[in-house]
């Protein structure tokens, strides 16, 4: 809770993923409360009994939004596909603006690995934003269980990781100052 807001604050990009872990841990600890508070919670040391419950109290709400969206098993809560969706829906407003230029040049660069990864995923393909997602928690969850990867899958993960924070950085921008006005669109 406390590193996912300041991570939604400074990176969407990263709380997106961190968000998408969190979902894994939740069902890795059975979406039990008391598995979740011993195997996660107990291990922050320097909370406050204020910043813990505070922190039961959100794993609680996350359980419970899991349950009635019927993600236990797999599948992203809604809140984590709407920021999704805001990020394909500026991915796309830069991509059609003569303006950003320099992130069409980085796409258009990324652009044969995503295609290259939908054809592997076949019928489960997404789209061009949530694909470029799906390979970097994939890529996320490899270095966390210590797995190397080949050259030319670090050059794709770099590319596509170029791409995706400065997407991140377009989306933070517009939340402060907008990028477009509702004539651009």
């Amino acid at each position: 809770m406390i590193i996912a807001s300041q991570k939604r604050k400074e990176n969407i990009a990263e709380y997106l993923l961190y968000m998408w872990q969190i979902e894994d841990m939740i069902r890795a600890n059975g979406l039990d409360l008391d598995k979740i508070r011993q195997n996660i919670i107990d291990r922050f040391k320097d909370l406050t009994p204020d910043q813990k419950k505070q922190m039961e109290e959100w794993y609680e709400s996350l359980i419970d939004m899991m349950r009635r969206e019927g993600v236990t098993e797999r599948g992203h809560l809604q809140i984590n596909r709407n920021i999704l969706g805001e990020l394909t829906e500026l991915h796309k407003q830069l991509l059609g603006d003569p303006r950003f230029n320099q992130y069409q040049a980085l796409y258009y660069k990324v652009l044969p690995y995503i295609v290259e990864l939908r054809a592997k995923a076949g019928e489960a393909a997404e789209d061009e934003i949530a694909t470029c997602f799906t390979a970097l928690y994939g890529m996320l969850m490899l270095k966390l269980q210590g797995k190397e990867t080949s050259e030319e899958t670090s050059r794709a993960m770099g590319e596509i990781t170029r791409l995706i924070a400065t997407l991140s950085a377009y989306y933070h921008k517009n939340e402060t100052e907008p990028l477009f006005t509702p004539s651009d669109l």
